[in-house]
């Protein structure tokens, strides 16, 4: 007796065409790029080449560009110094407390940079004790007699963490180094946000590299420090060149802290970014435009080279 097949052959469904999937996320696509081409070109086109020119030759500007990239140099060595090893411990380590840790990293990027700007100046004018041997050792420096009774009769005996810095930086250097307002806080809030970012860089170079390298240097007789140094930071040098080209992209188009903490002062603590507010305050939108013109070829620049070199993905081993 035969049986009959009752089973229903599969059903083939047409695929449909991806025409308007694509239309659509090219659509808007495009709509976001044209957004940002259009908004150089209209300031590209604003103004001419002359005027540039001619800003450019204002010592207030020629300053601030020269303050910019020595501060920007400056951030990104230092970056560099932090990142390094906190990228590595976050990378190949677990130990407790390690996701506050991480939580505690990314602060400086979502946090308001007007925020960090003000914790930074609310830090240095934290109150701490007068110590008298360094009043004296500052009086010494600076040929004057130090009174100890006149100061014991001092009330408040206290002093903001700028003042003790200057006062050590008057021991050690014969010369009075502040930080809040002066060019150190640029440098210092510039460091805050740029740091965060190689900090992330990184750890994720690190993560893509593979333990197994490592952990047969360390089985060939080398120590944790000759295994990173000899194999692991060789292979990061992709990663480097990422974290340093955006801590100095970064640090370059800073404004919110250094506005806080270092204020607008012109040919002292003026960067690009500053000039750009004081030049439009004072309705300069040549001097604005020039000085806008030199953050957005260099950032550019920057994201190029991080594009070909330095964030390129590589599969952990």
């Amino acid at each position: 007796m035969s049986a009959t097949n009752s089973e229903e052959p599969p059903r083939t469904w047409k695929s449909r065409s991806d025409l308007p999937f694509y239309a659509v996320f090219v659509a808007v696509s495009a709509v976001y790029i044209l957004l940002i081409v259009a908004m150089l070109a209209a300031e590209t086109t604003y103004t001419t080449p002359g005027h540039i020119m001619r800003s450019f030759q204002k010592p207030e500007i020629r300053y601030a560009i020269w303050l910019s990239l020595v501060s920007c140099a400056i951030t990104t060595v230092l970056s560099l110094w932090v990142s390094v090893p906190i990228g590595y411990l976050m990378s190949r380590h677990q130990f407790p407390g390690k996701t506050l840790i991480d939580a505690i990293l990314d602060i400086p990027i979502v946090l308001p940079p007007l925020v960090i700007g003000l914790c930074l100046l609310i830090l240095f004018q934290i109150q701490l004790p007068e110590f008298e041997w360094l009043n004296e050792m500052v009086a010494a420096k600076s040929g004057i007699v130090y009174d100890k009774a006149a100061a014991a009769a001092v009330a408040d005996q206290t002093q903001s963490l700028d003042e003790l810095i200057r006062k050590i930086t008057k021991v050690l250097f014969g010369r009075a180094i502040g930080v809040t307002y002066e060019i150190p806080s640029i440098i210092l809030a510039q460091f805050m946000v740029a740091c965060a970012f190689a900090v992330r860089t990184m750890r994720v170079t690190f993560d893509q590299i593979g333990p197994r390298y490592e952990q047969v240097a360390l089985t060939l007789g080398c120590n944790r420090g000759q295994a990173f140094w000899r194999v692991v930071f060789p292979q990061a040098y992709r990663g480097l060149l990422a974290a340093a080209t955006l801590a100095w992209a970064r640090s370059l188009g800073e404004f919110g802290p250094i506005l806080i903490f270092s204020g607008a002062t012109r040919m002292k603590t003026e960067v690009l970014p500053t000039t750009v507010f004081l030049e439009l305050t004072v309705g300069n939108i040549e001097g604005a435009v020039a000085a806008s013109l030199i953050m957005v070829v260099s950032a550019l620049i920057v994201l190029v080279i991080a594009r070909m070199f330095g964030l390129t993905r590589s599969a952990a081993i």
